[in-house]
């Protein structure tokens, strides 16, 4: 009987290689179920997933046999374990044909020392979607306690994970990176708030299926209010609310009923205007109550030819670039701190990994 070593392994997919709203469609149901699914394959023995509105990440650890085992740690039995977790994420996912056709160029693969390095940088607050945002690191916690709570994570992950949980809380308070962290949607709301009053009792809207748009679905659900979204595919609002939240919306019924809604966001990439007079001039002209309308799109696509029919207030991204340039600009500068940390504890992460491998 040969030594037993083991492989740790990455496969993940984020909003850097998918649209958010298509995101939807690798994500698991039931993560714990998924976990347990994956260590049926051969050899994998642990499991951890991190599931958010931004990835789908799969840990896993495999146990290799070596010495006495003519295969051992040979390349097609790493390919064998990976395209394993490949048919077994389809299976569990609803993905299409054509996502499963170009699976091999969406789905990012690490093992040992890049995995550590990846998760370092994630837990840290570097990789996600606001740079130093507290909600990462939580998941991350939660997910590794779920794991331990399904009894699907084991020795190695758990150690990996607890390991990089206190560096990050470490590298967090000493750099100040998670600190006053506000996103383009919490800048967004609280803007509409003092303008409008922003409560339960107002219609919300929200137009795009893009970053900007997800940071201000966050920040809505966080403060408890429902809200609508709309893209210029329904497929696109669909996939976007199942990881998000909201109630997806057709964007023809969306301007055939634009009189219901008293705050809208848009947050789109368009590049020609989406809300013009002439689309909504009709049903807006005997609207009674006001509606004020937030354009954050980079350009605008909001023609400002609409503030002529009555009751209609339009903001701009511009009214609030400066301060949200200023959050990031704040946290860019402390990344290099970050980075250093992480460059220094790499190799002593590796080291107490390949102890464990020992």
């Amino acid at each position: 009987m040969g030594e037993i070593r083991f492989d740790v392994l990455n496969a993940r997919v984020t909003f850097k290689n998918v649209p958010l709203h298509t995101l939807s469609k690798f994500t698991f149901k039931d993560v714990n179920a998924a976990c347990a699914e994956f260590k049926k394959i051969d050899g994998v023995d642990e499991c951890i997933i991190i599931q958010t509105a931004s990835r789908v990440e799969i840990f896993t650890v495999s146990n290799v046999e070596i010495d006495d085992s003519p295969d051992a740690r040979r390349v097609e039995g790493k390919t064998l374990v990976l395209n394993q977790i490949k048919d077994t994420w389809v299976s569990l996912s609803s993905l299409e044909q054509i996502d499963i056709d170009h699976f091999d160029q969406t789905l990012e693969v690490y093992k040992g020392d890049d995995v550590y390095l990846h998760l370092l940088r994630l837990a840290s607050g570097l990789d996600s979607v606001v740079v130093g945002k507290q909600e990462i690191f939580d998941e991350i916690v939660q997910s590794l306690s779920n794991a331990k709570d399904a009894g699907v994570s084991g020795n190695i992950l758990n150690k990996l994970f607890d390991s990089v949980i206190r560096l990050a809380i470490r590298m967090r308070d000493t750099t100040g990176i998670s600190k006053d962290v506000i996103s383009l949607g919490d800048i967004a709301v609280k803007l509409v708030d003092e303008k409008a009053g922003l409560d339960s009792k107002k219609k919300v809207l929200v137009i795009g299926t893009g970053e900007p748009a997800a940071m201000l679905a966050k920040t809505l659900n966080k403060k408890g209010i429902a809200f609508d979204v709309t893209s210029r595919s329904l497929d696109r609002a669909t996939g976007f609310t199942t990881i998000l939240g909201g109630t997806p919306v057709d964007f023809d019924a969306v301007l055939a009923g634009f009189d219901k809604y008293d705050i809208i966001f848009v947050a789109t990439t368009s590049d020609y205007f989406l809300i013009t007079y002439e689309r909504i001039r009709l049903i807006m002209e005997e609207k009674k109550k006001g509606t004020l309308i937030l354009d954050l799109s980079d350009p605008r696509t909001v023609d400002e030819g609409i503030t002529a029919l009555p009751g209609i207030k339009l903001l701009f991204r511009d009214q609030i670039a400066e301060l949200y340039e200023e959050s990031v600009k704040a946290r860019v500068g402390i990344v290099p701190a970050v980075e250093k940390i992480i460059e220094k504890e790499l190799p002593v992460l590796s080291a107490r990994m390949k102890r464990l491998d020992a």
